[in-house]
């Protein structure tokens, strides 16, 4: 209940289970940690337009500054 109190945007969840999203946005791959390889999720940032389209897609994410591009696209209208 605090959760949704709060007056953030994020009024609705997303599940994956069955990982029909990951899928079908092509994140869902092969990943390495200290040399051991398992299945997972990549890190990758997608900005959808009002029309719900793709504008703009950043593959490969570093949290450093990623936040930093994200504003720089949206700045640039």
């Amino acid at each position: 209940d605090s959760f949704a109190a709060d007056g953030s945007d994020f009024d609705r969840l997303l599940a994956d289970d069955d990982k029909k999203i990951v899928e079908a946005f092509g994140v869902w791959g092969e990943k390495s940690l200290y040399g051991r390889k398992y299945m997972g999720t990549n890190r990758v940032t997608y900005l959808i337009d009002e029309a719900g389209k793709i504008a703009a897609v950043w593959p490969k994410v570093k949290p450093e500054t990623h936040a930093a591009e994200i504003l720089a696209r949206l700045q640039e209208g």
